[in-house]
C-alpha cells in the first residue's frame, strides 16, 4: 500500500475489498487479471485502512477547536454529519465553529436544526441565543435565554445571558424608568400625521436609486467614533487600510495561493462587523454616560473627609466581623459528615474575625481570636493554619508593644516558613523587635539573615528593608563606618524600587550618621586616640556623597512640580 494511506469511501471499506486502480470486487484471489488491476482480499484491507467513525471525527474536531483551528474542525464536523445526519450534538459543535469563524447565518441554521430535532434541547437554545446576540438581535436573544433558564434553572450561563442581553437593550434604548410620558392633549391627530409622514418616507426610499443606497451604506464612520468603538483594534484596521494602498502587494498571493487583497479585505470586513456590533451593544452615548457616572463617583470619593473614610472602613470591618461570627455559629452546628473540612473552616473564620478586630483597634479581642485559630490548627495538625495564626499573633503583640512575646511567637514560626521571601520578612520583623528592645547585636544578626534570604529570593524591596535594619543596628552599636556603608547600599536599593520617601529618609539618616562619625573622630583627637587616615577620608567622602544625593533629590522634586 506504501507509506501514505488514502482515506477511501466507507462503502468500499465495508465491502471488505480495496481495489488498487479504482475498482472493487468480491473475489478473494490475489492473482493479477489481464486488465492490469490487482485485487486485495478483505483481511489486508482491514489491517491497512483506518476505520473512520463518527466518534473519532467528533473527537478530532473538538481537539482542533481547542487548538483554535476552527476551519479544519469544520471539515471534521461536516464529515461526521455525513455519517450521522441530524445529530443534535454535532450540529451544535458545528454551530459554535461557524460562530467563531464569524459565519452567524450558518451558525443560526445549525442551532435551529438542532431545535427542530428536540425543541427542549438546552444547548440548542443557548447556542441560538448566543448567535442572535452576536448578530445584534438582543430582544430575540433574551427570549431564548429565558426559555433556556425555564428548562434548566441550574445552568448559570442562561442567567448571565439574560443579564448581558438586558444590559445591551438598555444601552440601546435607554432605561425605561428614566422616561416619563405625559398625555395632556388628544394624540390621535398627531399619530395620523406621523403615519402619513412614514408612508411618504417609505415611498421616497423605494424610489431612490440603488447606487445612492450603496453609497450611503459605504459611508465612512467618524474616525474618532470608530476609535472609541474599536479601541486597540483601531490601529490594526488603520494598518490594513494602509496596506490596501500598496498596489504591488495587493496583486501578490500567499504560498497557499490566496490573494493578499482578499485576506486584507476580509480582515477589514470583520473589524467593521465588530464595530457595528459594539456600536449596537453599547452606543457612544451610553459609554459617555458611564464615564460621567464614574467621574461623579470619583469626585464624591475625593470630597469625602478622612474621618468619613475611616468611619466607612470601620463600618465595613464591623459588617465582616458580624457576618463571620454568624457563619461560625452555623458551621459549628453542622457535623463533620456534612462539612468534611469543618475544623479548617472554623480556623479560617477565627482568623478573619481577628483581622477585622485588629483593623478596628480591638487588640485584646483580636489576640483571643487568633489564639483560637492557633488552638484549632494545633488540634487538627494544620501546618499552614498554624503558620498563619503565629504570624497574626506576633503582629498583635508588636502593635501593643509586647516585643518579647512577638519575638517568641515569630521564632516559633521560623521552621514553618516555606519560602525565602517569607523568611526575609520574618527575620526582619524579629530583628526590628530586638532593635526596639535595645538588643542591637541580635537585631544586626537577624537583619543579616533577612538580607541573605532576600538575596536568595532576589527581592529588591526586602533587600532594602534588611539593609536599613542592619545599618540602624550598627548605629546603635556606634559602628558608624559600617552603618554609612550599609545606608549607601540601601540608598541604591531605594533608587531601584523606586521609592522617593525611602531615599529622603535614608539621606537624612546618612547625614546624621556622618555627623556622629565626625564627632566621634573629633572626640578621639581630644582624648589622644589615634585614627587612621582612611577614617578621615571616609568621613569627608560620606559627607560629600550625602550632600550630592540630597541636592539630586531636591532637583528631582523641583522638576516634578508644575
Amino acid at each position: 500500500m506504501g507509506a501514505k494511506r488514502q482515506r477511501l469511501p466507507l462503502v468500499i471499506h465495508l465491502a471488505g475489498i480495496t481495489a488498487l486502480g479504482g475498482e472493487t470486487g468480491t473475489g478473494a484471489s490475489t492473482e493479477e487479471p489481464a486488465g492490469g488491476r490487482r485485487w486485495l482480499p478483505s483481511p489486508m484491507a482491514d489491517e491497512d485502512l483506518p476505520v473512520v467513525s463518527f466518534g473519532s471525527l467528533m473527537t478530532e474536531g473538538t481537539t482542533l477547536v481547542r487548538r483554535g483551528q476552527h476551519d479544519k474542525a469544520l471539515g471534521c464536523f461536516n464529515d461526521a454529519l455525513k455519517l450521522r445526519a441530524g445529530d443534535k450534538h454535532c450540529l451544535i459543535t458545528r454551530s459554535k465553529c461557524f460562530l467563531k469563524l464569524g459565519d452567524t447565518e450558518n451558525s443560526l441554521k445549525d442551532a435551529e436544526a438542532s431545535l427542530q430535532i428536540d425543541n427542549t434541547f438546552s444547548e440548542g437554545l443557548y447556542q441560538k441565543a448566543e448567535t442572535l446576540y452576536t448578530m445584534g438581535d438582543f430582544e430575540f436573544a433574551l427570549v431564548f435565554y429565558h426559555r433556556g433558564r425555564r428548562l434548566r434553572p441550574d445552568l448559570h450561563k442562561f442567567q448571565l445571558g439574560i443579564n448581558k442581553a438586558e444590559e445591551a437593550i438598555i444601552n440601546c434604548i435607554g432605561n425605561p424608568s428614566s422616561v416619563k410620558l405625559e398625555s395632556k392633549e388628544e394624540l390621535c391627530f398627531v399619530s395620523r400625521q406621523a403615519e402619513l409622514q412614514s408612508k411618504n418616507a417609505n415611498q421616497k426610499q423605494q424610489n431612490k436609486p440603488k447606487d445612492q443606497k450603496d453609497q450611503k451604506q459605504t459611508k465612512k464612520k467618524n474616525p474618532k467614533t470608530e476609535q472609541q468603538l474599536l479601541g486597540q483594534l483601531y490601529a490594526d484596521k488603520a494598518y490594513l487600510e494602509k496596506l490596501l494602498k500598496d498596489e504591488d502587494l495587493m496583486q501578490s498571493s500567499t504560498r497557499q495561493g490566496k490573494k493578499v487583497v482578499d485576506l486584507v479585505l476580509s480582515g477589514i470586513s470583520y473589524l467593521n462587523q465588530r464595530r457595528d456590533f459594539w456600536q449596537q451593544q453599547k452606543p457612544i452615548y451610553a459609554r459617555v454616560y458611564e464615564r460621567k457616572v464614574l467621574r461623579q463617583g470619583w469626585a464624591h470619593d475625593k470630597k469625602q473627609k478622612p474621618s468619613d473614610i475611616a468611619r466607612s472602613i470601620a463600618k465595613n470591618m464591623e459588617d465582616i466581623e458580624l457576618k463571620a461570627e454568624r457563619l461560625l455559629k452555623k458551621i459549628q452546628a453542622w457535623s463533620e459528615d456534612e462539612v468534611p473540612n469543618k475544623n479548617e473552616l472554623i480556623g479560617n473564620l477565627h482568623s478573619c474575625i481577628g483581622n477585622a478586630q485588629l483593623a478596628m483597634g480591638q487588640m485584646e479581642a483580636a489576640l483571643r481570636s487568633h489564639k483560637m485559630d492557633l488552638d484549632c490548627a494545633r488540634q487538627n495538625v494544620l501546618t499552614e493554619a498554624m503558620s498563619r495564626a503565629l504570624d497574626n499573633i506576633g503582629h498583635v503583640y508588636a502593635r501593643i508593644g509586647k516585643f518579647q512575646q512577638a519575638i517568641n511567637t515569630w521564632e516559633e514560626k521560623i521552621p514553618l516558613a516555606l519560602s525565602s521571601l517569607e523568611k526575609a520578612w520574618l527575620f526582619h520583623e524579629i530583628g526590628r523587635c530586638y532593635l526596639e528592645l535595645d538588643k542591637a547585636e541580635t537585631a544586626q544578626e537577624y537583619g543579616q539573615m533577612s538580607l541573605q534570604s532576600a538575596d536568595e529570593e532576589g527581592d529588591v524591596e526586602w533587600q532594602l528593608h534588611a539593609t536599613v535594619l542592619v545599618a540602624q543596628a550598627q548605629v546603635k552599636l556606634k559602628d558608624y563606618r559600617s552603618a554609612i556603608l550599609n545606608f549607601e547600599r540601601a540608598l541604591e536599593k531605594a533608587k531601584l524600587v523606586p521609592s522617593e520617601a525611602a531615599q529622603n529618609a535614608i539621606i537624612a539618616a546618612l547625614d546624621n550618621v556622618s555627623k556622629s562619625f565626625i564627632a566621634e573622630l573629633n572626640k578621639g583627637h581630644k582624648h589622644g586616640t589615634a585614627f587612621s587616615r582612611e577614617d578621615h577620608l571616609f568621613s569627608s567622602e560620606s559627607i560629600k556623597t550625602t550632600t550630592e544625593n540630597g541636592e539630586e533629590n531636591e532637583k528631582r522634586s523641583r522638576d516634578q512640580k508644575p
